[in-house]
């Protein structure tokens, strides 16, 4: 129960001092960088993050189609199959994060 007193009160302490906030003036032109610069960065740090992981995808799925036709040679034309159209689709996680990029900017 006091925990939950707590909870609340931090709450509504919150939500109170959230108020001025919203109260102030909109500014006509700020100094420092602008909403394209912002732009600009997060469509760099999301095309890193995509191609990272893709990367990482990719390298984990060509590693178990390694493991996967070394236990059993015989599968190995089916496997290497299945990898490159597994590998087309990782990739195009990366491709449509592009894409996205470039309809956005």
């Amino acid at each position: 129960m006091r925990k939950k007193g707590w909870m609340i009160l931090l709450g509504s302490l919150m939500l109170m001092l959230a108020a001025p906030v919203f109260a102030q003036e909109p500014v006509a032109h700020a100094a420092g960088v602008g909403r394209e610069a912002f732009g600009v960065l997060a469509a760099g740090f999301s095309m890193a993050f995509a191609s990272a992981l893709c990367g990482l995808a990719q390298g984990k799925a060509i590693s178990a189609a390694c493991e996967g036709a070394a236990r059993n040679p015989g599968m190995a034309d089916k496997l290497q199959i299945m990898m490159i159209i597994g590998l087309a689709f990782i990739e195009s996680l990366a491709l449509y994060t592009m894409v996205i990029i470039f309809v956005k900017m």
